[in-house]
């Protein structure tokens, strides 16, 4: 038996099971699609709506399809040559066995990228808080003067200045110059932001140009521009391209216009409009005032009407007689008052006459004599016996007194220190003493 009839039997395909297998693997290894760029060609477009072409670059090309479902969310005409991006599923068309891409996004290629920074710009400036509405600020009624940022030739200032022209004229706009495309236009528009929110001319601002591609209004997508329409003093109004068309502008500014005509009617009043209203003004103003006539005249004649019921001529008569009579009983009051006064007056005048002092100082003088006159007797009598004391005292006092022995002949010798001298020992030779005597004093010394 030879080896090849050991082999193991191999598994046979068919072209359709083969196909099925390569399409499985295909798919499985790149489940999610791949993002590709490349050139259109051999565009087609059958009444299916499907999308059949080619992608290729230099090197190679691969055949695609795009089914109805995704071909009608295009926002462009897929044509030969057309530079494009495009995420797609990778497979294989079994019938054929050709390989192909099945495509569920398109879009042009330089837009693409564009698109992709436009996102990011716009979450990273969202999550900053720069399109918080809480930071909306409303526009003035009736602005006095409108800064416009555009390009001076375009068609959105003609179509702005015809807008506000035609519904109130009474507003000021100067038109701020810039570029409004280009790599010069966002450091322009960002520089006359600044310098018209600085310079306090402006009531509100419109930044502003008419429609374009992605790339052409890319100029409002810049990010200085967006910061300096949040750092602007005065409300600011985008209007930038078509009412599809969105910028970062838009979402920054205090209020978004769908277009540069429509800001215009966003900016002022319509005249008419207003005409209107201050004639419906005019007219209640009219109706409300003749209402508060009529109710104030009703309420006069009310008034009229109820004053003529009360008689105030019988009223003020009455008032008169009753003014009288109480005149009358007034005065009668001050009368009897007054009697009551004056008899009490008297009673008191009286009373005070009897209690006068003149009445009572001929008896107080006479009791003063009276009582002067015992005054004295008792001092001369008391002196008396004073006097009479003092004698017996004095002469009991003298019976023992010292001078009176002195008298009797006796002496009170002191030595010189003045001390009495009991013993004439006490005395020395030579030393001098001092005799008291009954009728003097003498000095001696001792031999």
């Amino acid at each position: 038996m030879s080896d090849f009839d050991n082999r193991p039997a191999p598994e046979i395909f068919t072209p359709s099971g083969l196909n099925r297998l390569v399409r499985d693997l295909l798919e499985d290894a790149l489940p999610m699609g791949v993002w590709i760029e490349g050139e259109l060609s051999n565009v087609s477009r059958p009444a299916s709506g499907h999308v059949y072409f080619t992608l290729k670059d230099a090197s190679a090309q691969v055949r695609c399809a795009m089914f109805r479902m995704a071909a009608s969310r295009l926002r462009f005409r897929p044509t030969d040559g057309m530079h494009v991006l495009m995420r797609a599923k990778v497979g294989l068309y079994e019938a054929r066995g050709e390989f192909q891409l099945v495509a569920d996004h398109m879009e042009p290629a330089g837009e693409g990228a564009l698109q992709r920074e436009f996102e990011q710009l716009k979450a990273r400036l969202g999550a900053e808080g720069l399109f918080a509405p809480e930071r909306k600020r409303a526009l003035p009624a009736f602005p006095r003067r409108i800064g416009v940022i555009t390009s001076p030739s375009g068609a959105a200032i003609r179509d702005v200045l015809s807008v506000l022209g035609r519904r109130l004229g009474l507003a000021d706009v100067d038109v701020l110059p810039v570029p409004v495309q280009g790599r010069e236009a966002p450091p322009a528009i960002a520089t006359m932001l600044r310098k018209a929110s600085a310079s306090g001319r402006y009531d509100v601002i419109l930044v502003t140009r008419g429609g374009g591609s992605l790339e052409d209004l890319w100029a409002f997508n810049d990010e200085a521009v967006a910061r300096a329409i949040h750092a602007s003093a005065v409300p600011v109004v985008s209007a930038v391209g078509h009412e599809v068309d969105f910028t970062i502008a838009d979402f920054v500014a205090d209020l978004r216009a769908a277009t540069p005509s429509a800001a215009a009617e966003l900016l002022v009043p319509d005249g008419v409009d207003l005409a209107r209203q201050l004639d419906r003004l005019r007219q209640r103003m009219t109706t409300l005032t003749t209402r508060r006539l009529q109710a104030a005249a009703q309420r006069a004649d009310h008034w009229q009407a109820r004053l003529n019921a009360q008689r105030p001529q019988a009223r003020l008569a009455r008032d008169a007689q009753r003014l009288d009579a109480l005149h009358r009983r007034l005065r009668f009051a001050i009368g009897q008052a007054n009697a009551l006064r004056r008899a009490r007056l008297e009673r008191l005048d009286a009373r005070l006459t009897a209690r006068h002092p003149r009445l009572r100082l001929e008896p107080a003088r006479q009791r003063n004599a009276e009582l002067r006159q015992r005054l004295d007797r008792a001092i001369a009598r008391k002196l008396e016996r004073d006097r009479a004391r003092v004698l017996q005292q004095g002469r009991t006092l003298h019976a023992v007194s010292p001078l009176a022995t002195l008298e009797r002949g006796y002496a009170i010798v002191f030595d010189e220190r003045e001390a009495i001298v009991r013993r004439a020992a006490d005395v020395a030779v030579g030393e001098r003493v001092r005799v008291m005597l009954g009728d003097g004093e003498m000095k001696l010394r001792r031999e």
